[in-house]
This record gives structure tokens, C-alpha cells and sequence, in this order.
């Protein structure tokens, strides 16, 4: 009868532990605006329709810095495509992702993200479109996603790694990705299950960037990555902890490479530990904390005038249930330290004029506003603030620098059934 009695509890423990999950989620202003759920809708079997997803977006960056320009973004994204669910396990889509901003007519084909020196030589008018082909299979536990895989925001890298940014103006990550969910009641000494569980999340992926034909007269690029948390969350209990662990690796060069820039293999990587607070009928929604040590490896090339470095970042951030977040955090490179998509202000190289700067730390605020009006029908606003000391602490700097940001976004999602078969 006892164990009867824990595989109900278990049932009923799993399920609220997917309920948290998903409100959890839904508190974060670029969760709401850039990220995607990888479910398949079973819902939806046989199903044909017709999905637009866009995002609209003004970010002005007030940046007068040695590490970095300033420059604005304004524009939109626009992603039509048609999506289908064969089988209860397999969903596919096609479409076509646009990128357009205001006054421009004329873009240049090479891969949004500042990764490479090479240019495109060819141009396309109107917009920067792409193709969009994403095919993916749902097992129990694994999702296996081909094509346009699920990127940007959605592989929850901590803020030193990656810069939201990335959400209005990179190219779309296109590959193989791997994404694992698991969830498992903690036992006690006895045997029995406690009052706790424990769940995993996983999300491997190979993005490949460029792709070179023989004689090219560019290099090859990809970037493969992995996130991986594990989570203790007590049922009941307001406080649940976590354990981030992140690896990104870009590589450029390969055998057919003809140029002479020669194989560039450049490494990020982070580990951590975070805390969640989530009170009961009060205002503020959820409070974070976490702490995290970053690492940068420069395994073959010379792209970098440094081999390795590291660097330390602490941030803590309260969510209110009105959809204001308010946060901030520290980040301290004792010597060297090079972010592969993160905010150049996480970085001791500058991307202004090449100079490695020996030691940076950075104090970042940050304010954002986000309302829901339904599902991906959301508007947001932020602003952000970084206070930089250039060449070690704030008592040793060579200078200090303040530099802020702010954006608005409207991301809208409307979805049209076709036909059911």
C-alpha cells in the first residue's frame, strides 16, 4: 500500500513540477519575446497549418567605449512557414526567415553574428532571407531537432556567453541539436521518495555557420555547444537550487580551407551554482541568484593575442508579478577573458581597435517590462546600464567608462489551421 501510495505522489509531484517549470519560464521578458517550445502539440496530429512569427524591435545602443561602438537596431524579423504532425512524434516545417531593417535596402551575404573577417561578395535586396526547413523527433525523454534547430534564447546560456542581441539580429542556427528532460523523485535513507525531486535539462547542438565548397575563398565555420542544469526543487518548500554547466566552441578553417588565416578553434565555458526564491501571494513573482566561474581556451590559431583566461560573475535579479524585473550583477577578468556571444562589455579584447586590455571589470543594471497580451503576443522594454574599469579593479583602472542601452520589442505569433487529414 505504501508504495502504491509514493507512485500516486509521484504522478502528482511530476506534474507540478512541469506547472513550475512553465511559469517559471514565463516570468522572463526574452523568454516571452525569442523563446520556443520544442513540445510537439499532440493536438495537432494531422493537422496542416499555417503559423507567422515576428519580431519587431528599436534598440539604440549608447556606447562610447574602448571595448566597443555604439549602433542602433531598428527593425524586424519576420518568419512565415507552414508546420505538419504526421505522427504523434514527428512534426515538420517549412518557411522562410526575413531580416529587415529601417532605411536599408542592400544586404550583404555572410553570416549575421560577427563571427569571421571574411565578406560576402553577393547581395541580396530587400531583405536578408533565408530558407527555414526544421524537422524533429519527440521521445520519451530526448527531442532530436534537424534544420533549423532551436537556438538563440533558447539554449539558456548565462549573460557573460551570450548577449540577448542575438535574438533580433543573428542569422537562424542551422544544424542538429539534442535536447533532453528529466525529472526523478529524490529518495530517502529508507528508500521510499522524499518530499523533493530532482530534474535535468540537457541541450547539445552543432550550428553550422558556414559552409565552403572546394576552392571557397572563405574559411568553413560551426560552433557546437552544450548546456546541461540540474535542479533540487523541495515540493512546497520556496526555495529550490540549481547547477548551470555550459561549453561553447567555435571553429573555423577545415581541409578544404584556401585561405591563409589557418584552423581557429576558440572555446567558452561556465559553471555555476543559482538559488530561486518563489514566495507566496505576494508581489514579487521570484528572486535569483547566481554565481559563476567562466573560462576562454584558445585551442589552435592565433585570433586571439592570449591562449586562456578566466573570469568570475555574480548576479541576482527580482521578478515582479506586474512584469517588471529589476537586476544586476558583477563581472570581474583578472587578466584575460574573450566572450564568444556575449556583450563585448564581458570581454577584455576589444572589437573596437584589437587591444587586450589587461583586466576588466564591469557592474551591469538592468531594468525590463514585459506584458503578455496571449500566448507570443508580447511587448517588452528594457533598459541596461554597464559601469566598465579598464585594466584591472576599480581602484587600479586606467579608466572607467558608463555606457547604457534600451530597447522595445513587440513579438506576434498568429497561427491558422488549414486543413485536418
Amino acid at each position: 500500500m505504501r508504495r502504491a501510495y509514493f507512485r500516486h505522489w509521484r504522478a502528482s509531484l511530476l506534474t507540478a513540477c512541469l506547472l513550475s517549470l512553465s511559469l517559471s519560464a514565463a516570468a522572463q521578458m526574452w523568454d516571452q519575446l525569442a523563446a520556443d517550445s520544442y513540445r510537439i502539440d499532440r493536438s495537432q496530429l494531422r493537422v496542416l497549418r499555417a503559423e507567422v512569427d515576428a519580431l519587431a524591435f528599436f534598440r539604440d545602443n549608447e556606447y562610447s567605449s574602448a571595448l566597443t561602438k555604439g549602433y542602433s537596431l531598428p527593425g524586424f524579423w519576420v518568419r512565415p512557414k507552414l508546420l505538419y504532425t504526421p505522427l504523434r512524434q514527428v512534426e515538420v516545417e517549412l518557411g522562410a526567415h526575413a531580416l529587415i531593417f529601417d532605411g536599408a535596402n542592400k544586404y550583404p551575404c555572410y553570416v549575421y553574428h560577427d563571427i569571421g573577417r571574411w565578406k560576402g561578395q553577393q547581395y541580396q535586396h530587400g531583405a536578408h532571407a533565408l530558407p527555414w526547413l526544421r524537422a524533429k523527433a519527440e521521445f520519451r525523454h530526448l527531442t532530436v531537432v534537424m534544420g533549423d534547430i532551436y537556438g538563440a534564447q533558447n539554449h539558456r546560456l548565462g549573460l557573460p556567453l551570450w548577449n540577448p542581441e542575438g535574438n533580433l539580429s543573428q542569422d537562424p542556427e542551422m544544424g542538429f541539436q539534442l535536447l533532453w528532460d528529466k525529472m526523478r523523485l529524490a529518495r530517502g535513507r529508507d528508500g521510499f521518495p522524499t518530499r523533493s525531486f530532482w530534474r535535468f535539462h540537457m541541450d547539445t547542438w552543432l550550428n553550422w555557420q558556414s559552409y565552403i565548397f572546394e576552392e571557397d575563398s572563405h574559411q568553413e565555420a560551426f560552433t557546437v555547444g552544450s548546456t546541461w542544469e540540474i535542479g533540487l526543487c523541495p515540493v512546497g518548500r520556496a526555495v529550490s537550487w540549481y547547477m548551470p554547466l555550459q561549453l561553447v566552441i567555435q571553429h573555423r578553417g577545415g581541409e578544404q580551407d584556401t585561405t591563409a588565416l589557418g584552423v581557429q578553434t576558440l572555446c567558452n565555458a561556465a559553471a555555476g551554482a543559482g538559488m530561486r526564491w518563489t514566495p507566496k501571494r505576494q508581489a514579487v513573482e521570484r528572486v535569483t541568484a547566481e554565481a559563476s566561474v567562466l573560462a576562454t581556451y584558445q585551442q589552435s590559431g592565433h585570433l586571439w593575442p592570449f591562449d586562456s583566461g578566466i573570469a568570475y560573475h555574480a548576479t541576482a535579479s527580482t521578478d515582479l508579478r506586474c512584469g517588471l524585473s529589476l537586476g544586476g550583477g558583477f563581472f570581474r577578468a583578472p587578466r584575460h577573458f574573450v566572450s564568444l556571444y556575449g556583450n563585448h562589455f564581458f570581454s577584455t579584447l576589444s572589437v573596437r581597435d584589437g587591444e587586450s586590455h589587461q583586466g576588466v571589470s564591469t557592474a551591469h543594471l538592468r531594468a525590463d517590462f514585459h506584458h503578455t497580451f496571449a500566448t507570443h503576443y508580447v511587448l517588452g522594454a528594457e533598459a541596461e546600464a554597464y559601469q566598465t574599469w579598464l585594466g584591472g579593479s576599480a581602484q587600479t583602472a586606467r579608466s572607467n567608462e558608463l555606457n547604457f542601452s534600451f530597447g522595445i520589442y513587440l513579438r506576434i505569433n498568429p497561427q491558422f489551421k488549414i486543413k485536418k487529414f
